[in-house]
């Protein structure tokens, strides 16, 4: 019985060090996804600024139309929500 125990008791420590080995691994990749996202998010407003300094007027009328586009889908997309449902 004594020997049964200590198997047990050697597998679930064998366990417990397997699924701790996991979460290091997990926690290590979540830092490093964050900082990769975060030096993406950088350099995009950096390209972003780079692009509206040598070409304002053109960035300007893309952000207005793309502005416009969004609103426009997003009025007829309440407006259809609003409407009464027709069963024929």
């Amino acid at each position: 019985m004594g020997q049964q125990i200590d198997d047990t008791t050697h597998k679930a420590t064998r366990a417990a060090s397997a699924v701790a080995d996991v979460l290091e691994d997990s926690v290590i990749a979540a830092r490093r996804a964050a900082r990769d996202g975060a030096e993406a998010a950088t350099e995009l407003l950096y390209k972003t600024k780079r692009r509206f300094e040598r070409h304002p007027f053109e960035t300007v009328a893309i952000t207005l139309a793309a502005g416009i586009a969004a609103g426009t889908a997003i009025g007829w997309m309440l407006k259809r929500a609003k409407s009464p449902q027709r069963c024929e």
